[in-house]
């Protein structure tokens, strides 16, 4: 299955709505789906595609479930995150490649 990788307007317009939301921005007891993976240029310091090829490997496959386990004490990261049956740390930049609802 190919992912669509959607520009940075795209991205900000889907985050305005009701959803999807980028993971990274929400908080602690979330519980949603994962609609899509959608990395940009270098996001988290990696380029799009490695990024995403991560993300797929450990799980954040469409239709996923997660859900925010933990947050870090200092600006709310590294966050724990529950994928399927998994526990997963993640930043939450690599976060805001996740397009959840």
């Amino acid at each position: 299955m190919a992912h669509v990788f959607p520009d940075v307007q795209t991205v900000a317009a889907l985050s305005a709505s009701a959803s999807p939301l980028p993971l990274g921005t929400a908080r602690r007891g979330f519980c949603g789906r994962i609609d899509a993976i959608a990395a940009t240029g270098h996001a988290a310091g990696l380029p799009a595609g490695e990024l995403e090829s991560r993300l797929l490997e450990l799980g954040f496959v469409e239709g996923a479930r997660v859900e925010i386990l933990h947050e870090g004490t200092f600006g709310r990261d590294p966050i724990a995150v529950r994928v399927n049956d998994a526990t997963i740390a993640l930043r939450r930049r690599e976060a805001m490649a996740i397009l959840v609802s």
